[in-house]
């Protein structure tokens, strides 16, 4: 029978989750963690570094290069409050992320503002001392109060610096709110995966944390072969379910980069099986569909309105096939001259979902009550309480330095 994903309820797809389950720091190897392996059904305790012997043979494994940047920047006033100023995404004029990230001499962004009262109309002040000793500022001024967030203007001396240089001198890591700890030096490696190439995200596709070169090379010994794409992880991730029915929790929205190279490799593929290493990878990949399914319908649809609508999947008759949809996409980049792919995506994967192009998942273990845990049950359905009662009776360890799962719906 199938599911209404608007009429689901957030309270059934919750689970008693101990603090002390929750990994507030990493293994000191990456590879060291276990690896829940579920296939049609069957639960298995593996190791991590057993992944590539479990992966179905001639796999394509997709990876989220976003980078994590040190978006929480803390000011003080006169008065000796502190003001953090946590950066959430760019404003206008430039709201491309990898561009926002190169601008020089100043910009505007959406800030979460704590102790937002404290801060009356005064331009807040840091001094800075670069590596080679030169010393530098960076000038806050606050802007319009939105729904749950401000703007901020940014500017800073010396004026060549990128704001990509300003947040890796003055920033701080964003760590999860649940670790509940301050970041220090070593998070800014750990919460790294070691192929993160495009700053832009405030959250880690912790699903890739376990990776290592040596993982790499065994991948490369069975052929499985790989392909990057990019979604900037937005605070949004945290954001709790707080509607009773999932028909009025509204969707955060992510930006996807993804190049046409990227597209056609996945093109090219099917039906082979594509494995996505954590949730914002699937999510990008499934929105990559649902975008072509938009220009197919809507060919002439202008650059800046690619979006993908949370709950277009399910209000969609007769959509086309994979391959269709990205050779449509495809087509339209290349109407566009567009080399890459820039779009938005609000897509909700939840029970009552149809995959388009994964056949299964890498990824951690998720909160209660979460987005994450409804991606998950829409992939393996109502197992997903075996695995998360096995994994808590098993002793794994939780969330973003936790421990990995590998995901297998049938046998692929």
């Amino acid at each position: 029978m199938a599911t209404d994903p608007k009429a689901l309820k957030i309270k059934d797809f919750t689970y008693s989750l101990p603090e002390a389950r929750i990994a507030k720091f990493p293994l000191a190897d990456r590879t060291a963690s276990r690896l829940l392996y579920y296939q049609g059904g069957t639960i298995q305790d593996k190791t991590f570094k057993s992944l590539p012997d479990l992966l179905p043979p001639g796999a394509l494994l997709v990876f989220n290069n976003t980078k994590v940047v040190q978006a929480r920047l803390f000011f003080k006033r006169p008065s000796g409050a502190t003001i953090e100023i946590f950066c959430l995404e760019p404003a206008a004029p430039v709201i491309d992320m990898q561009l926002a990230m190169q601008r020089t001499g100043s910009c505007t962004w959406k800030c979460l503002v704590g102790n937002a009262k404290r801060w009356k109309e005064e331009k807040l002040k840091l001094n800075f001392v670069l590596p080679d000793g030169t010393t530098g500022s960076l000038t806050a001024t606050k802007g319009d109060k939105m729904e749950d967030s401000y703007l901020v203007l940014f500017n800073w001396e010396p004026p060549h610096l990128t704001f990509a240089d300003i947040l890796s001198t003055v920033g701080n890591l964003p760590l999860p709110p649940y670790l509940n700890r301050s970041a220090t030096d070593q998070d800014k490696q750990t919460y790294q995966t070691v192929y993160a190439q495009q700053e832009g995200a405030v959250a880690a596709p912790t699903a890739g944390l376990h990776f290592t070169p040596e993982i790499f090379q065994a991948l490369a010994v069975r052929n499985i072969k790989s392909v990057p794409v990019t979604l900037h992880v937005g605070a949004g991730t945290f954001k709790p379910v707080k509607a009773p029915e999932m028909a009025q929790h509204n969707m955060h929205g992510e930006e996807i980069f993804v190049s046409a190279a990227a597209i056609s490799q996945v093109l090219n593929h099917l039906p082979e099986p594509i494995i996505p290493v954590g949730t914002t990878s699937l999510r990008t990949l499934e929105s990559l569909y649902w975008l072509g399914v938009r220009v197919t319908e809507t060919p002439d649809l202008p650059v800046p309105e690619l979006l993908v609508p949370q709950w277009l999947p399910y209000e969609t008759v007769s959509p086309p096939s994979p391959a269709a949809a990205l050779q449509a996409l495809l087509v339209y980049l290349k109407k566009h001259q567009q080399e890459h792919l820039r779009a938005t995506t609000q897509l909700i994967i939840a029970p009552g979902y149809n995959f388009k192009l994964i056949s299964g998942l890498i990824t951690n273990f998720h909160q209660p009550e979460s987005t994450l845990l409804l991606l998950v049950s829409a992939l393996i359905g109502p197992d997903w309480r075996r695995v998360y009662e096995h994994a808590l009776a098993n002793d794994y360890r939780f969330l973003s330095y936790g421990d990995s799962s590998l995901l297998l719906p049938a046998q692929v």
